[in-house]
């Protein structure tokens, strides 16, 4: 590039180099944004630093002095806000763990190298649960294009079994419905949308749906949603855990091998005790809250050891069972 070609780019330069290098904590001097454009090819002179540097604060830019140098003060978010942002990230189920890092990646873009080094300490959630499923974000994507065209949605919708394959319910077949709304309901990311086979709303976990496009027919079912509530929506619809921690071994039936896998991540490893029934070790917080959870599903999945847990769940339901008998006098 020629030497004037470089000359315009001068103020550029300096801009992505205070935003890249400073912040409250960290300046810059005249010598070192000078050193910083000779890397480019640029000249400048001490004098014209200062002139460039307030032309910057003229364009809005939040440049300042202190006895030390320049440097950039308020940006478009602070780093508490952004640490915010990351744990948000890393906190959602549904962003699975690459596109985690790539967001994360993106946000430490928005501050220094400096205050970037804080947010990368911020990441250490190594054994949290994420989603498997990468093309999670086509079908956000398709779902909003198929909301914003007033058009339906196809897609093929799965469950896993304990090889951890996917499993696709109606036979694989194509589903097409209405979709209008996204629900976020504890750590899982769903579609609301109307079936107008069974004339009825349903829910769709996003990270199940796959092969997602818009559909050619306009949407139905809008007269649903005039007054939709999400928040009321994911109470009603959707819907484990504080106590001392223990290494339980449960059993449950083949079918609930995802239902496992959605609770206690990829990590679960199935033992095959019968043709009907899976083993697995999980490390849980025992708590009223956790029997509840495994009331759900009656006796197609229990306990095994240890005893005492055993013992509390089985003090659990007995409690439940005497309330009702207090209730019947």
């Amino acid at each position: 590039m020629p030497r004037s070609s470089n000359q315009k780019l001068k103020l550029l330069r300096i801009y992505n180099y205070l935003l890249e290098y400073t912040d409250g904590e960290h300046t810059v001097t005249a010598a070192d944004i000078i050193k910083e454009l000779e890397r480019y090819g640029i000249s400048a002179e001490r004098k014209s630093i200062y002139s460039d540097l307030e032309a910057l604060a003229d364009m809005g830019v939040d440049v300042q002095k202190s006895a030390d140098g320049w440097f950039i003060g308020e940006r478009e978010f602070d780093l508490p806000e952004l640490k915010l942002l990351v744990d948000a990230v890393q906190s959602s189920k549904f962003i699975t763990r690459k596109k985690s890092g790539e967001l994360i990646k993106k946000l430490e873009k928005l501050t220094s190298r400096h205050q970037a080094v804080e947010l990368q300490r911020q990441v250490f959630v190594a054994n949290r649960v994420k989603s498997m499923n990468e093309s999670i974000y086509y079908t956000v994507d398709a779902i909003n294009n198929a909301i914003n065209a007033d058009r339906q949605l196809s897609f093929r919708y799965f469950d896993r079994d304990a090889q951890k394959n996917k499993v696709y319910r109606h036979g694989g077949g194509i589903l097409t419905v209405s979709p209008w709304e996204f629900v976020l309901d504890g750590e899982n990311y769903y579609m609301v949308a109307y079936d107008s086979a069974a004339d009825t709303v349903k829910h769709y976990r996003i990270d199940k749906m796959d092969s997602a496009s818009t559909s050619g027919k306009s949407r139905m079912g809008g007269q649903l949603f005039e007054d939709f509530d999400a928040a009321l929506y994911a109470r009603r619809m959707f819907g484990m855990y504080a106590g001392n921690e223990y290494m339980v071994t449960l059993a449950c039936k083949n079918r609930l091998a995802g239902v496992m896998l959605d609770r206690f991540g990829e990590g679960t490893i199935f033992v095959k005790a019968s043709p009907e029934w899976l083993e697995f070790n999980v490390r849980v917080a025992v708590s009223p809250n956790f029997y509840g959870w495994l009331a759900c599903f009656g006796g197609d999945c229990m306990i095994k050891s240890p005893s005492s847990v055993v013992d509390g769940f089985r003090k659990y339901i007995g409690g439940i069972a005497a309330a009702y008998e207090v209730s019947d006098k």
